[in-house]
């Protein structure tokens, strides 16, 4: 891939965020912020300065992050879907998101990049 992203993560569980930071880091990426709600997500995605968001599709009290990504959709700023099992298809608007598997692992997270920047 082209260039080093500058990257949002928005995921609920902290070991989960950590390890996919660690991911991040060690492929030359930075991450910029670390969210767990869609509430703060909406507010990092307003505030910008990042390139790309990774975010899991249910938070919080079983929140879906459908909200955080129509505003990055909105915005402009492409995204990677997460999910842990999640079974339902993403809405129609968002089915053309890359989509990062739970467990992640290092080898995954390039090509998803590069998917959501259309390389």
């Amino acid at each position: 891939m082209q260039g080093n992203r500058s990257i949002l993560i928005v995921e609920d569980e902290p070991l989960i965020a950590m390890m996919l930071e660690d991911f991040l880091d060690s492929l030359g990426h930075q991450v910029v912020g670390t969210c767990d709600s869609v509430e703060e997500a909406i507010e990092k995605v307003e505030q910008g300065g990042f390139d790309v968001a990774i975010i899991d599709i249910q938070l919080k009290d079983g929140k879906h992050a459908w909200p955080v990504a129509d505003r990055l959709a909105e915005a402009g700023t492409p995204f990677i879907l997460a999910t842990g099992g999640h079974v339902e298809p993403p809405p129609q608007r968002h089915a053309a998101a890359p989509v990062l598997s739970k467990p992640y692992t290092i080898d995954a997270i390039e090509p998803a990049l590069a998917k959501a920047f259309g390389l």
